[in-house]
């Protein structure tokens, strides 16, 4: 964990959020800023800056963000309609905290609009 990253003070409850999953390799919460009616940050509890920054030891961390997701969206009863996954990459990407993260946007038709 880094002291001085966002994510990982909400991982360690320094910062609070509005959990809607966590497990032993993830925390999912509400986004303070919605880009859609259901909008859910998904993160791994290990500090990875970034889809770049990937090592071959987390790999673990990426299936079960994949695994938390789909859990989330029949728990939260969107499976069936579908809903869309987002990771931004760096800064020109738009990553605006530098902990990797997946946005999980529900709730309404998405079309071709993109977060």
């Amino acid at each position: 964990m880094k002291d001085d990253c966002l994510f990982c003070k909400i991982i360690k409850g320094e910062i609070p959020s509005e959990k809607v999953y966590e497990d032993e390799f993830v925390l999912a919460f509400r986004d303070i800023n919605p880009a859609a009616p259901i909008h859910i940050l998904v993160i791994p509890k290990k500090h990875i800056d970034s889809l770049a920054g990937l090592e071959n030891e987390d790999k673990e961390y990426v299936w079960k963000i994949h695994e938390a997701m789909n859990k989330i969206a029949e728990q939260e009863n969107f499976k069936e309609d579908g809903f869309r996954v987002i990771v931004n990459c760096g800064k020109d990407a738009g990553q605006e905290v530098m902990h990797l993260h997946y946005h999980l946007l529900a709730g309404q038709k998405m079309g071709d609009k993109i977060v």
